[in-house]
């Protein structure tokens, strides 16, 4: 399922639209996926064996631990590997880094960030990017193989119930489509939404925009995330945004069951309510790696 027609073609049934992020959000999965997938899979494939230490610190402050938490798996492959290459343990030990030259050009000019875009582009002769495909492969082989049995955090389901009576829920998410699908399904959730929306049908905002821009009032249309990419995106289509703040994930879902779902239907989220939440997740994520004292 990669046409983004399909988000288009969606038409309201209800009055509210809510978009949800799916790893780290939904799923205590962030986490394993970076440091047993991801991480192990940027060690192997760059070559950076020699640095290994530095490139899990990297790997995991990109995709876990800063303002680029969530983002898609190229632009963080490519930050990480910038951020690595200044490194002045790096340096000492002699290590080359990959050039990420090629794979920022390629970011630049494609709108679907995933798998089957990437193939295409090294198939038609990239063979610079050969190693990012055999990297993100790897990575998709991983997951499948380690992410299983890991449930939505507590009070998703109570906060998906009271959702499915007032509004059209759908995943916005960087994922893969097929991860978020045998995730979903796993944990029998995927009943409530409509569309399971990864990486092949575009960005998040992009997601939005297709799904709900100019379908729903922007005072009723709400983006529940974990990562400044779900703000980002939510701000982008005038949405109002509810964050699960990172380490405090089981709070927030409670907090948003008790109280936040019944303010957004009520019309008493936007303003300083929504504001206190998003300056608390603002606060747990840091712009800056501690190694860099600049």
């Amino acid at each position: 399922m990669s046409d983004p027609q399909l988000l288009k073609d969606l038409k309201p049934t209800k009055e509210f639209f809510i978009g949800i992020d799916s790893d780290g959000c939904v799923f205590d999965a962030m986490e394993l996926k970076h440091k047993e997938c991801f991480a192990p899979m940027f060690i192997k494939h760059f070559r950076l064996q020699a640095v290994s230490k530095y490139a899990r610190e990297v790997w995991d402050f990109v995709n876990l631990y800063s303002k680029t938490r969530g983002a898609n798996r190229f632009p963080a492959l490519a930050r990480a590997l910038n951020l690595l290459r200044e490194r002045e343990e790096v340096a000492a030990r002699k290590v080359t880094v990959p050039d990420s030259t090629a794979l920022e050009a390629w970011i630049a000019r494609e709108t679907k960030l995933g798998n089957a875009a990437l193939k295409k582009e090294v198939e038609s002769g990239n063979q610079a990017l050969a190693p990012v495909l055999a990297w993100s492969l790897a990575v998709n082989k991983a997951v499948e193989e380690m992410v299983f049995g890991v449930p939505p955090f507590p009070y998703f389901r109570e906060c998906a119930q009271k959702m499915n009576g007032k509004a059209d829920v759908m995943v916005v998410s960087q994922s893969p489509g097929e991860a978020l699908d045998r995730e979903w399904k796993e944990h029998g959730i995927d009943r409530f939404v409509r569309v399971l929306a990864g990486q092949e049908l575009g960005t998040k905002a992009e997601h939005i925009q297709f799904a709900a821009g100019g379908k729903y009032a922007t005072a009723k249309m709400l983006m529940i995330g974990d990562a400044p990419g779900d703000l980002k995106a939510a701000r982008s289509n005038n949405a109002l945004f509810y964050p699960i703040v990172p380490g405090h994930e089981e709070a927030s879902w409670e907090r948003l069951y008790r109280e936040g779902l019944d303010r957004f239907f009520a019309g008493a989220y936007a303003g300083a309510y929504e504001k206190g939440l998003i300056e608390e997740f603002d606060a747990s994520l840091p712009e800056k790696p501690s190694w860099n004292h600049s």
